[in-house]
């Protein structure tokens, strides 16, 4: 626009109004935690979601355009998130990449932030806290206060509006779960004996993001104890006659002898067993990580076992514990046997249930070969509780 002043020419530019969209890409395995972060969005934030499932889908989505700014979890098959920082930076890729993860070891956050990392939030992600880190890096910025009372245009609005509705409906399950489906009614205990009750995709995934942020917990724990990085696995869940639990513990004990604790633990409506189990392999590294004097005549084998029951069972109950809003209640740990039979060590439990819900959690240690298997079983009948507690989580 120019403008005529006593006989000079004053040019005057006239910023036009951009709808600045922003394409944003949640990328993470879990159906439940890609809802989760998508809910915690903040409020008015002109921005074009798009999803992925894996480190794979996530670099085509982001060479495709779609992640001008990324949520990226760690732990995910295919292509872990160090993995997909690794080939931003090597293939120069332009997105700004925020890590939302579980594992919260010190470790982790520093190797992330050393490949480009914004900022880094633990799960289960708070909407405060989110909206805080992308705020403080200049990705989202609340513009109530840049607008100097302009009024609202029709525009804006519809923006606004749809953004807000695409939110919505990103967050609602695309298929309900059906609570009549997964848990009993009050009236019909007989079908816990009649072993109604199965494991839907949309549940497993459920148990499995509960378990991996529990996982990161104890994961914690453990690399602060041994001064280590502890490598996190996804999370094995299933709910299988206790008969196919002993025979895939008995695949395990044909190839190295183990030792075992375990600890049962209970809660209004829930109630099962945490099995530690350590390779004999390991004894050595691990008393020597936590400054023992190793003597397996003296005992010291069965203190570590203690020790590490102590730190991983504790924790992960703990986890679980605070995202279902329950309180559990632990047992005395027992020594389920030293350089025995893995099959074994689940042999009472045989007699107790029919079938069980197991979550496997895997742990290994960077540079050394030491190998612990946290298996929590829950009995059949907890799953009313727990998936009346998951329906609420996830509405």
């Amino acid at each position: 626009m120019v403008v005529g002043v006593n006989s000079a020419v004053v040019i005057v530019y006239v910023r036009p109004k951009i709808n600045m969209t922003t394409k944003l890409l949640i990328c993470d395995d879990s159906n439940m935690a890609r809802k989760q972060v998508a809910r915690s969005l903040p409020d008015g934030w002109d921005v074009d979601i798009s999803f992925a499932a894996d480190g794979v889908e996530g670099i085509e989505a982001i060479k495709a355009g779609k992640g001008d700014v990324l949520l990226l979890d760690l732990n995910m098959p295919k292509m872990d998130g160090y993995q997909v920082l690794e080939a931003i930076l090597a293939q120069d890729l332009p997105t700004l990449t925020i890590v939302i993860s579980g594992d919260i070891q010190p470790e982790a956050h520093q190797r992330v932030t050393s490949l480009g990392a914004l900022g880094f939030i633990k799960k289960p992600v708070n909407k405060d806290i989110l909206t805080e880190v992308l705020s403080s890096y200049g990705v989202f910025t609340n513009k109530t206060s840049d607008t100097d009372d302009e009024p609202e245009t029709l525009d804006s609005a519809l923006n606004n509006a749809a953004v807000a509705s695409s939110v919505d409906v990103i967050t609602t399950p695309e298929k309900p779960i059906n609570t009549q489906d997964n848990v009993p009614s009050n009236d019909s205990e007989a079908r816990f004996a009649e072993s109604d009750i199965t494991l839907s995709t949309d549940i497993r995934d459920c148990y499995q993001e509960i378990a991996n942020v529990a996982m990161g917990r104890a994961g914690d724990l453990l690399a602060r104890l041994l001064n280590v990085f502890v490598e996190l696995p996804i999370p094995n869940v299933n709910f299988i006659e206790v008969s196919e639990l002993r025979m895939a513990l008995k695949d395990i004990e044909n190839h190295e002898s183990t030792s075992g604790i375990c600890q049962g633990f209970i809660s209004a409506g829930i109630s099962g067993e945490a099995l530690l189990i350590l390779n004999d392999s390991s004894f050595k590294d691990v008393a020597s990580l936590m400054n023992y004097q190793y003597n397996a005549d003296m005992g010291t084998e069965l203190e570590l076992l203690m020790d590490l029951a102590n730190v991983l069972i504790g924790a992960c109950l703990k986890g679980i514990s605070e995202q279902l809003d329950i309180q559990f209640s632990q047992g005395h740990p027992e020594v389920l046997g030293q350089h025995r039979k893995i099959s074994d060590l689940i042999a009472n439990n045989a007699n107790k249930w029919k079938k069980t819900l197991a979550i496997e959690i895997s742990y290994s240690i960077e540079n050394y070969p030491i190998k612990c298997d946290l298996l929590l079983l829950f009995t059949e009948k907890s799953m009313q509780t727990l998936n009346n507690k998951l329906a609420y989580l996830i509405e």
